[in-house]
């Protein structure tokens, strides 16, 4: 597992909202206490976050993918792992909004190849196909930024599969 102290211009995940930069920590009063937060800067917007240092696990914080992690997320991209999703939609629904909102790049990774395999069978209802293109984009900001040929390779794997999807 991955550490939980995170330092100035760490990339870090907050799930759902994606990609962001810590840029420090700060004191803020909450209920007439002070207490020490991290503070997330999401890049091309005016987004902010505030986690807090004493436990960034509760809000779903992660370090981002790294240039060691892309051979791992090419083979989950590659090889289709069936996750057995419901076949009713309300329930299938219910769990590929848990995969989007948690976040998990290897579970991100496993939907992505289960909904392309399905889109290339049958085609996609709309509501899959949104979280399909939604999937590849979170995925897609995790690897942007890195330079490394897995990393490329992974990045033209994505860009395949949201091609392959109409809008």
């Amino acid at each position: 597992m991955k550490s939980t102290s995170f330092r100035p211009g760490d990339r870090v995940v907050l799930p759902p909202y994606g990609i962001g930069v810590v840029r420090g920590t700060c004191q803020r009063p909450v209920a007439g206490e002070t207490h020490a937060y991290y503070q997330v800067d999401f890049p091309n917007t005016a987004s902010r976050a505030f986690v807090p240092v004493s436990a960034p696990q509760g809000t779903g914080m992660r370090a981002a993918l790294t240039t060691a992690d892309m051979p791992n997320l090419l083979r989950r991209l590659q090889i289709s792992r069936e996750l057995n999703l419901p076949r009713q939609w309300a329930a299938r629904h219910r769990r590929v909004t848990e995969i989007l909102v948690g976040g998990d790049p290897y579970e991100l990774a496993t939907l992505t190849c289960e909904l392309r395999r399905w889109n290339n069978e049958r085609g996609l209802p709309d509501l899959d196909r949104q979280a399909f293109r939604r999937a590849i984009r979170l995925l897609e900001q995790e690897v942007r930024g890195l330079e490394d040929q897995y990393a490329q390779d992974v990045q033209r794997l994505l860009d395949h599969a949201w091609n392959e999807t109409p809008a």
